[in-house]
């Protein structure tokens, strides 16, 4: 059995589709290539890709430009996937967009009612504020006079803290984890410049991998990764502090963390003490110590 990944991605209110003609998952790296079209999408219709065939997609049309049935079909086919029996046909994550290309918007009708009536079960949540570049300009302006003469790191830091209370101000957060909502977001990311050539989704796949609450499905996720070692580390991290205050089989300790690391292979392994495991992996040739330390990561 071909175990899928799916994930639906409910777009923004105004209706545009971003179509991914490379997996944001590839093996190749997390990056994005988008194109904005207007239109109508079935939800229930499948986007997959050949850099990733395990992984599923399905798209929505924008809450605003549909009608209240395509909303309905929308929420049917949630809690549809969220409740399947069979874990091939369910979904395990939803990206809900919602771009930030003006600083002065409010939480929308149309986010509210998705927060407000969607059952997505345990289905984890994460919101995906996007076109975040949008509030730098505005940032900048407001505080400008006091900018003069400031130049470099704090400069940049000065003019990042006044988009975070821009963004704050907005009001969007405190009305997206309302605990009164039906859906719960289970975290939240900002990408800024996805239309630059240089610019990856790498926040994106890290929240929705730590969002994963099972782990054979994050390790599906990761196992796709080969160019994310940072990701990769972070698994093992958790599965190291999950470990701490358990007695060790080491040779199930080892695998615990290696099973991390799909695309490595363990040259040798080494116990230095009863406190302090390395592993030496190899990757094309380059070899990496890994060492891990009981109640510690």
């Amino acid at each position: 059995m071909r175990q899928s990944f799916l994930m639906i991605r409910v777009e923004d209110h105004l209706g545009r589709s971003r179509r991914l003609y490379e997996s944001p998952l590839s093996r190749r790296g997390s990056r994005l290539h988008v194109i904005v079209t207007r239109g109508n999408h079935d939800i229930t219709s499948a986007m997959m890709f050949k850099s990733n065939p395990t992984f599923v997609f399905h798209d929505s049309c924008g809450f605003e430009a549909g009608s209240e049935e395509e909303f309905e079909s929308m929420k049917e086919f949630i809690a549809e996937c969220a409740h399947a029996m069979k874990i091939e046909d369910r979904i395990h994550a939803i990206w809900y967009c919602i771009p930030m290309d003006d600083h002065c918007r409010t939480f929308q009708r149309s986010e509210e009612k998705f927060f407000q009536e969607c059952d997505t079960g345990h289905v984890p949540v994460v919101v995906v504020f996007t076109k975040f570049e949008a509030l730098n300009p505005v940032a900048y302006g407001e505080i400008k006079k006091q900018l003069r003469g400031v130049l470099g790191e704090e400069r940049s830091k000065r003019i990042a803290e006044r988009v975070e209370e821009l963004f704050t101000k907005t009001g969007v957060l405190d009305r997206l984890y309302n605990p009164k909502n039906r859906a719960h977001p289970k975290s939240h990311v900002c990408l800024q410049n996805m239309n630059q050539q240089n610019t990856n989704c790498d926040s994106l796949l890290e929240s929705t991998t730590l969002a994963l609450d099972n782990e054979e499905l994050r390790l599906c996720l990761v196992s796709t990764q080969k160019s994310n070692m940072e990701l990769c580390i972070k698994c093992a991290i958790i599965t190291l502090v999950d470990h701490a205050d358990k007695q060790i089989d080491y040779d199930r300790y080892q695998y615990s963390i290696a099973k991390w690391f799909p695309h490595i292979k363990v040259r040798r392994r080494l116990i230095q003490s009863d406190d302090s495991l390395v592993m030496v992996l190899t990757d094309a040739g380059k070899i990496v110590a890994y060492e891990a330390t009981q109640g510690q990561c």
